[in-house]
């Protein structure tokens, strides 16, 4: 069954999917090459604490991006790799590796925030603030609607007992 003959779903996704190829030809190369330097969820994740944070422990990020200890590390080793971060001792307990942006990968985040930040100014500044209202109340329903589904996929999951004779 194709998108167009499920009524009200369809129409959402084909107003979604020409709206994507419409804004994605609209978008400096500059911008969509580099959007989030072709980062998984995760990483662009990290990057923003790091943005926050400046520095972190690995226990810090397993925590932030909800994953295990050991998933956080292959990560931050990936990202390492690539020049984004660098680990480094704390000075107060030499035990602790904190991990920071290098300067490659703060001058690439920063870059992205600025261009991000231009297109924000232009755009919120075309609304009126009717429209911003409305775009505000639009999100706080979008983030509500995701906190349900999250909540949904956390629910104790039923235990399926089975009688053995």
């Amino acid at each position: 069954m194709e998108w167009k003959e499920q009524g009200a779903a369809g129409a959402v996704f084909d107003f979604i999917f020409e709206y994507v190829e419409e804004v994605k030809e609209l978008l400096s190369s500059d911008l969509w090459e580099n959007i989030f330097l072709n980062c998984s969820k995760n990483e662009v994740l990290i990057f923003w604490l790091l943005y926050r944070k400046r520095e972190v422990n690995m226990t810090e990020i397993a925590e932030y991006i909800h994953v295990p200890l050991n998933t956080a590390t292959g990560i931050v080793n990936r990202m390492e790799k690539g020049g984004f971060i660098v680990r480094t001792r704390s000075t107060e307990d030499k035990r602790v590796v904190l991990i920071g942006f290098s300067e490659k990968g703060m001058a690439q985040f920063e870059k992205l925030v600025r261009e991000l930040t231009r297109y924000g100014m232009k755009i919120f500044g075309s609304l009126t603030k009717d429209e911003m209202e409305l775009f505000y109340k639009v999100a706080a329903k979008v983030k509500d609607i995701l906190k349900e589904e999250r909540k949904a996929e956390e629910a104790p999951r039923k235990v399926r007992k089975i009688m053995i004779e």
